[in-house]
């Protein structure tokens, strides 16, 4: 009994301890959660997107206190009027660039970076790569705060900011991008490196004005006149004539007074090293520009030098070659291209889409046949438009050719004239469009695949090409759209009288005659394979149960040939006995 009773006050407290363990796992799972953060109420920090607008703004805006330290710091330290002169401008300028150094640090710690082609976010990732960055030393020392050095050596000394210098990637970065954004960067190219020079000649020419007060002005002809004299004294006259002294040294034009000293010598060594160097430079940025713009012609426009070689070869006839001449001039004059499509080959493909649709849709929807098409189909078509340049008086189809091709007119006027080429009866000009009826292969179509008129580009004629084989590869993959084009096809030929209805009607019981023909091949195709497959079963069993059969019967064979052998002891022993 005793027992019996501290079983049941066991199996009770047990009770008791699991509704308590479930109560507090209840009151768990409703108490609101605690130390987590929802992503859609957490306050997201500012972050700046290098491949966006702003992020380029913020860069042209560090274009200008880069700049103005690189220009002005040198001119005020070897100009000491400059400095004296507006020190309250310079101070403001200074401080301002300062504010500006430090923006961009801070700027760096709230802009991300690509990973895995994905934007990163987060803060801490960002500061750690940028801190990790030799990008970040060479900030900090920039904006180091050597002003306090002005204590020591006086306000009017601004070589203690020569650490500005240092600051200089945000220019670069904004020249790349901007290389990248305009619609003619070769001109870039050559105004960047124009400014290169004009830092690199204004840097000179403050070390000769320099240079000159070290050594005393007017002491020789080489150094700087004596500004003593009214005429040279001028601020403006003292730096423009630095400046055409250290151009002409640097361009080795000549005409520049011999060196006395050993300064002098030094000097015109530097700068002699600095002219040859900065020829080389020139001269590969320059023949860069001149590779970049042919390279461009070429991908734009056919080589024309291949073509003029070609004709000279086979002796081509005057006329041909003025047409030839003539066509390729066009070309360039008034930027026409025949090669889109392997210009937007290295794109990938979605962009390339793209890029067509947004220049050629309009053109297309044009098309009586394709209006109100899927979307997908129109932009499958638009990527196989081949332009087409005609020259005036040149066919682009004559009465009876095969029509392989339908044609957009993008530009120009053409005639639809007679046989002797001259009589017109009507002239097709922007969005016409003609040919379409004989790349659907459309049945009961009375003129079958052959043009039936005679189409004369009057005069430069700019014109979209669609082929039947790039119809028909679209058609394939959108079926739905291949029976409203033909039905649209049919209805255009039923206005023009073209449409033989009874024939269509032969032709289509024809087809189902023959796709019905293709299906009971098919079909019965199958049930052979099926009994083939069957009968090749079989065969592999029966092959198998032979086999089996063989090894069975020689097993069996074995057998008897060893019971004669085991036999002749016995009978031996016997004779014996």
């Amino acid at each position: 009994m005793n027992t019996l009773t501290q079983m049941m006050s066991h199996r009770g407290e047990r009770m008791k301890k699991e509704a308590k363990m479930e109560k507090e796992e209840i009151t768990a799972w409703t108490k609101p959660l605690e130390n987590t953060e929802n992503p859609s109420t957490k306050k997201r920090s500012f972050i700046l997107d290098p491949s966006r607008d702003l992020y380029y703004a913020w860069l042209n805006i560090m274009v200008f206190p880069v700049t103005y330290n690189w220009v002005i710091i040198i001119c005020r330290s070897c100009f000491a009027e400059l400095q004296y002169e507006y020190l309250s401008i310079w101070l403001s300028l200074d401080y301002l660039c300062d504010i500006l150094y430090i923006l961009d640090i801070i700027i760096n710690f709230h802009t991300g970076f690509l990973k895995e082609g994905i934007l990163v976010r987060d803060k801490k990732q960002i500061s750690r790569l940028y801190l990790s960055s030799s990008k970040f030393g060479w900030d900090i020392l920039s904006v180091l705060p050597t002003d306090f050095l002005y204590f020591k050596f006086g306000i009017h000394t601004p070589a203690v900011r020569i650490n500005r210098f240092l600051h200089v990637h945000p220019l670069f970065e904004a020249f790349d991008r901007t290389e990248t954004r305009i619609p003619y960067p070769n001109v870039f190219r050559i105004c960047k490196l124009m400014a290169y020079i004009f830092v690199v000649i204004h840097w000179n020419s403050c070390v000769y004005f320099a240079l000159s007060s070290y050594i005393g002005f007017g002491k020789d002809q080489w150094v700087y006149p004596n500004i003593s004299d009214p005429e040279f004294a001028r601020l403006g006259r003292q730096y423009l004539y630095s400046f055409y002294f250290s151009t002409l040294i640097l361009t080795t034009v000549g005409d520049v007074p011999a060196p006395m000293q050993e300064e002098e010598y030094l000097f015109m060594t530097a700068d002699f090293l600095i002219a040859v160097l900065g020829f080389a430079t020139i001269l590969g940025s320059i023949s860069s520009v001149v590779a970049n713009v042919n390279d461009a012609d070429k991908a734009f426009y056919p080589d024309y030098d291949q073509i003029k070689q070609y004709m000279k070869m086979y002796k081509v006839n005057k006329s041909v070659r003025k047409k030839v001449t003539a066509w390729h001039q066009h070309l360039q004059i008034n930027k026409k291209m025949t090669n889109e499509n392997q210009i937007l080959m290295n794109l990938p493909e979605k962009l390339r889409v793209e890029v067509a649709v947004s220049v050629h849709m309009s053109t297309l929807s044009k098309v009586q046949i394709f209006q109100n098409c899927e979307k997908g189909l129109l932009e499958e078509l638009v990527l196989r438009l081949k332009p087409q340049v005609y020259s005036p008086g040149e066919y682009v189809c004559k009465k009876g050719d095969i029509g392989r091709e339908m044609y957009i007119i993008k530009e120009g006027k053409l005639a639809v004239v007679a046989d002797d080429g001259v009589t017109q009866f009507a002239v097709l000009g922007e969005g016409n469009y003609f040919g379409e009826i004989s790349i659907l292969n459309i049945k009961g179509n009375t003129s079958g695949n052959r043009r039936t008129a005679n189409i004369k580009s009057i005069g430069y004629s700019d014109l979209f090409c669609l082929s039947k084989e790039d119809l028909k590869e679209v058609l394939t993959v959108y079926p739905d759209a291949k029976a409203i084009l033909e039905e649209k096809g049919r209805e255009i030929l039923l206005k023009m009288k073209k449409l033989d209805e009874k024939l269509a009607a032969d032709l289509e019981a024809k087809q189902q005659e023959m796709e019905e023909k293709v299906l009971r091949l098919e079909a019965n195709l199958e049930s052979l394979q099926t009994k083939l497959a069957r009968l090749l079963a079989e065969l592999e069993s029966s092959a198998g149960k032979i086999l089996q059969r063989i090894k069975r019967m020689e097993w069996e064979i074995s057998l008897w040939e060893e019971e004669p052998t085991e036999d002749k002891p016995t009978d031996g022993s016997e004779d014996e006995e």
